[in-house]
């Protein structure tokens, strides 16, 4: 296929930046206009807040930052164990502490009292307490001098401003400065041949492969400029990814790997660390699994052999917040702020050196899109960049570590024909405006949804892309239909699950009606089956959740459908109840008394199907599950 029309890059960029700032009004005002127009109590309610804190103490984290750890005040907490109360934090959320307002407080004295306070992230959440990491170096640190304090969840525009950025700087950048590389991605040129690669049967690092992957593999390594790799789900993708990897490290390569979500590039983490090459997982610890935590930046600075030359200074500054309680006066407390200050300095001059030492001796680094932007990776060079997980990434995330890095060979894995990202704004109906103080024109019908792995597809046609065509997940029965409407039938079930059923697991199963059948519909279209539309109960919650839906005579088909198979013998354990709306989640739980939850290996699912027009697209979807049996119920 010829490769189609170029785009124009100041226009590219121009309306990505238009796009973005859509999509931020979007995501801020339907969460900020929660918080300046809410009581406290309100807040509290929908889970935005956490009140009633007192600073337990502070100590110093990765990049001099001040960690403050608050629990709950024993003059009101209602738990005699001293627990927090049920609260929404969670680990990474972006949240501000302040001195707490009293619950009858007006908007407008919320609004001051959050606006004084810090910013920052949550580190952890424990049973008894929460840790912030603090943005800023205030000298009084939120809760120092002893008055009751409150947790607010806050909006999170970070990641837009890296996107926009950087578009901007791709926006300004001068013709005669596209690499290459750059060119490539935005049709100005056509890909460089491919290169033939041969890799001996004794150089596989895995020799049980199949054929698509090891296609897949020798074609990533002899592209000069781009290659996508096609994986359904179920299809190995990054089990193919790793041994692209190991392989690149034999030729000396230096890879940089990213994706859109902490979990996707975490998983690549646990798949690399056996092979115990020198890898460094960069990224805030609160939001990384803890089994990767021991190759993350956070902990080497404090573990490895470079660690050494910041450790005494991380010990003087803990001493020192310590210290900030025992102070008796404002001059005090200012001394001390002081002395803060310049051993700050000090250290992150002697961290920067240590990060320095650590990410340049990785040959592997693996961040999220937003995190390879990072001032860690400054004038790191990378001989090649992999995206995972690429068909969920929005294009404006993805050049953030390809301008940053100035790489010159990206390799994107994905599968394109799942769903896109999930983008909150209309922009894909309404006319994107032109932002200010910029040039080049706006890209009528360019959306969001549209990802880089779409985009080069579109102009330079399938001869970029390799395909993975073994799937190992499920029956063959289920798989046919994902394969027949979205992969052209080219999908084929590994031996070890084209007939597996739920009778024939590890353990022992009566054979019946429904365990002896991979796929099952039921048809709950009509009047029997009324669906029911409503607002959460908590306006503040309505507010940002929106509209949920439930059906109870589903759920009394589900509730009837898992009791079988648990009569059956099948363990509650390998059973899922999958439906996209919080209120039917809600209802089958206190409908059923019981907790139906996801895990990994997952044996059998039912699916309340869409009711939004996209039931194609999460039926394959579901495939991402190790599913040996498929029973849907659809709801037409």
């Amino acid at each position: 296929m010829a490769p189609k029309e170029a785009v124009s890059i100041p226009n590219f960029a121009t309306t990505q930046l238009s796009l973005l700032d859509a999509e931020l009004q979007s995501e801020l005002h339907e969460t900020s206009s929660v918080l300046t127009n809410s009581t406290p109590t309100a807040l509290f309610r929908a889970g935005l807040a956490l009140p009633n804190l007192l600073l337990v103490s502070q100590r110093t984290g990765l990049g001099g930052k001040t960690v403050l750890e608050l629990g709950p005040d024993p003059a009101v907490s209602s738990s005699a164990d001293g627990d927090l109360p049920e609260h929404g934090l969670r680990a990474g959320d972006i949240v501000r502490v302040a001195e707490q307002p009293a619950g009858s407080a007006k908007k407008r004295e919320t609004k001051a009292l959050e606006d004084a306070g810090g910013r920052g992230v949550v580190t952890r959440v424990a049973r008894n307490c929460v840790l912030v990491a603090l943005d800023g170096e205030d000298e009084d640190a939120p809760g120092a001098s002893g008055k009751r304090v409150w947790i607010v969840k806050l909006a999170n525009d970070v990641t837009y401003k890296r996107m926009n950025l950087n578009m901007m700087k791709l926006q300004k950048m001068k013709s005669e400065e596209y690499s290459s590389f750059v060119r490539v991605l935005f049709g100005l040129t056509t890909p460089s041949p491919v290169e033939e690669i041969s890799i001996s049967p004794d150089a596989w690092v895995d020799p049980s492969l199949n054929e698509s992957q090891k296609d897949a593999i020798r074609f990533a390594l002899g592209s000069r400029e781009i290659a996508l790799i096609h994986g359904p789900p179920g299809t190995g993708k990054t089990h193919t990814l790793i041994e692209l990897i190991l392989q690149m490290l034999k030729q000396n390569l230096r890879v940089l790997v990213c994706g859109p979500s902490n979990i996707s590039v975490d998983n690549i983490v646990e798949r690399l660390a056996p092979h115990k090459i020198p890898i460094v997982r960069l990224g805030h610890p609160a939001r990384l699994l803890p089994s990767v935590l021991n190759h993350s930046l956070d902990v080497l600075t404090q573990t490895s052999e470079a660690a050494a030359i910041v450790k005494d200074v991380r010990k003087e500054m803990d001493s020192k917040q310590a210290s900030i309680r025992k102070t008796k006066s404002g001059r005090e407390r200012r001394v001390v702020y002081g002395e803060l200050k310049e051993l700050r300095k000090e250290f992150r001059e002697r961290e920067k050196k240590c990060v320095g030492t650590l990410v340049g001796q990785s040959k592997v680094v693996l961040a999220t899109l937003h995190g390879g932007g990072g001032f860690q990776l400054k004038d790191e060079k990378f001989d090649v960049v992999i995206i995972d997980e690429a068909s969920q990434a929005l294009e404006a995330q993805c050049w953030v570590p390809l301008l940053w890095t100035r790489a010159e060979k990206l390799i994107l894995a994905g599968d394109h024909l799942q769903l896109p990202p999930t983008i909150k704004s209309s922009n894909s109906k309404s006319k994107p405006a032109k932002p200010k103080d910029v040039s080049g024109d706006i890209i009528q019908g360019m959306t969001l949804e549209t990802t880089l792995f779409d985009r080069l597809l579109s102009i330079h046609g399938p001869d970029i892309k390799r395909m993975l065509t073994t799937q190992y997940r499920m029956h063959e029965k289920i798989m046919r239909f994902p394969s027949d409407e979205l992969y052209e039938g080219k999908l084929v079930a590994a031996e070890a699950v084209k007939e597996r059923l739920l009778k024939d697991l590890e353990y022992s199963v009566e054979e019946t009606e429904d365990t002896i059948e991979p796929l099952v519909f039921w048809d709950t279209q009509g009047g029997e089956f009324p669906e029911k539309s409503e607002e959460e109960e908590d306006s503040v919650k309505g507010k940002l959740m929106g509209e949920s839906k439930s059906n109870e005579m589903e759920a009394v088909l589900v509730k009837k459908h898992v009791q079988s198979l648990v009569d059956a013998g099948v363990k509650p354990e390998d059973i899922a109840v999958v439906t996209p709306y919080n209120a039917q989640v809600t209802f089958i739980c206190s409908y059923t008394c019981m907790w139906i939850f996801w895990i990994r290996s997952i044996q059998h699912i039912t699916l309340l199907a869409p009711e939004e027009g996209r039931g194609l697209n999460q039926l394959a979807a579901l495939a991402e599950s190790s599913a040996a049996a498929l029973h849907i119920i659809f709801g037409m």
